[in-house]
Order: structure tokens, then sequence, then C-alpha cells
């Protein structure tokens, strides 16, 4: 029997091994598929490593991203605990073929979000999700891709490979959250001491919180919402830095906080 798609990527993940591509017998052909995809992965891995769904990340909601993966808008995967590190994190190098180091915001519900009754077109309001955040956290995603040439796969097998996610290291949480311009927060990404990247939320969307009202409509399209406890990780700030092993890379969110990953 012909392997499915998922099943490649998490042998891929598993062996650690890369991919030139989808075998196109198996490969998404639209959305809905890679989404499908996706999830059929995740169910995978987590019989694989353990532990289950923590949340979700959001790709390309920045600019630059989307022009280096040729992409027109944001794409979200799925995080699990066995890859959520507290911060400061020392993670193994060997376990990453690309160590993309990328400074987000953030966020852990505080109350579910539940998509729309089906038949009422409702969304949530921007100001309903809002409240429903009980905090940002300043954090480091960390990229990583089975694909050989992960810039010119796609966006739909990049979605199957649940949108590149390798690990997020948390900081800690900040409840007071309100209080600080998350879109006119500096960023700062500092490697082995030295500034290697600047930006600010405004990179993300023009705000943090427009790439979560993002992913809860995103969601709400496929019936599912987000639920009391698990985090949203909303992009990048900056431009990436690949980072190698020895690197010690911080990521400086100023009066929010930082987040810190050493590659061994």
């Amino acid at each position: 029997m012909t392997p499915t798609a998922a099943q490649l990527l998490a042998e891929a993940r598993a062996k650690h091994a890369r991919l030139a591509e989808l075998p196109e017998s198996v490969r998404p052909q639209n959305t809905e598929e890679a989404y499908e995809c996706q999830a059929e992965l995740m169910a995978n891995l987590l019989a694989h490593y353990g532990g289950e769904p923590a949340g979700y990340k959001i790709a390309c909601t920045n600019a630059i991203a989307q022009r280096q993966l040729g992409v027109g808008g944001p794409f979200y995967g799925t995080l699990a605990t066995a890859h959520c590190f507290e911060s400061p994190a020392r993670l193994d190098a060997s376990q990453f073929f690309m160590r993309v180091v990328e400074a987000e915001f953030g966020f852990r519900m505080g109350r579910d979000l539940p998509p729309p009754i089906a038949g009422n077109k409702a969304a949530h309001s921007r100001q309903e999700i809002a409240e429903a955040v009980e905090g940002v956290i300043p954090s480091i995603e960390i990229v990583d891709s089975r694909f050989d040439d992960w810039l010119a796969i796609g966006a739909l097998s990049l979605i199957a490979d649940n949108a590149c996610h390798a690990a997020w290291v948390r900081g800690p949480l900040v409840k007071n959250w309100r209080s600080f311009d998350l879109a006119g927060q500096p960023v700062r990404v500092y490697v082995n001491g030295k500034l290697a990247r600047e930006g600010s939320g405004a990179a993300v969307l023009g705000h943090p919180l427009n790439a979560l009202e993002w992913l809860v409509n995103a969601l709400a399209e496929r019936g599912i919402g987000l639920k009391r406890g698990q985090y949203v990780t909303t992009g990048v700030t900056t431009e990436v830095y690949m980072a190698e092993r020895g690197d010690r890379a911080v990521a400086d969110f100023g009066g929010i906080g930082r987040a810190e990953v050493e590659f061994v």
C-alpha cells in the first residue's frame, strides 16, 4: 500500500531524513487537503513522541517571510508539548536540519473561543478575542523543514509538514500585556551577545492581535475553536537568523521580557 503524505513526513521526522518533495500521487492539491495531511501527521507525531497538542503557530504573517516562501498570506501549524520548552532552553543542534530562529509574540488563551454555530456566519470580534487572552509571552520559534528546498516547495507542502514547525521556546507569561504597545514594541535578537536582528510587533500583520484574529477565523472555517490554556505564536517580528551549533540566541522584547535558546 502506498504510504500517505503524512506517513512519509512522519517517517522523515522520526528518521531525521529529508525529502526532495512529496510524490505527486499523494501531494495535497488544495488547502483543505494540506490541513488534513497536517492533522494526520500530528496524530502520528503525538503517537511517536508523546505529549499532546499545545496550541498553534502562525506562519508567514511577516511580508519578508511571504516573499521568501512565495506565498500570498499566512497559514498555521500545530504546537505540541513534546517540542515546547521553557526559556532558557538548551537544544541538541543535531536534531535540526536548519535552526531558523524567529522572535515571536506568543499568546496564552484565558478562555475558550469556540467556532461559530453552524449557519451563523458571525465571527468573533477583535475585542472578544483580546478579552480571551490571558497574557503575552516573549518567545522563539525554531523553524525546520523536511524538504531539501523549503523555499521553493510551495505552501501546500509546507502546510502538510506542520508549517515547518520544529520547536518553541517560551519566556514568562505577562498578564498586564494591555499596558504595552505590541505593534510598536521593539524586538531585538542577540546572538552570542551581539545584536543580530531588529524588528517590532508591527511586522506581524501590523499587530500581533491581527495575527491572532486571523487564526481564530481560519480555524473557525474548519469548525475548530481555540481553548483555554492553549498557546498561539504569531510569526516572526524580524528577519530570521540561521543559527549554528554553539550559538546562544536571545529574543529581547523590552519590558515584556525575553526568551533564550542555546544550540549544543
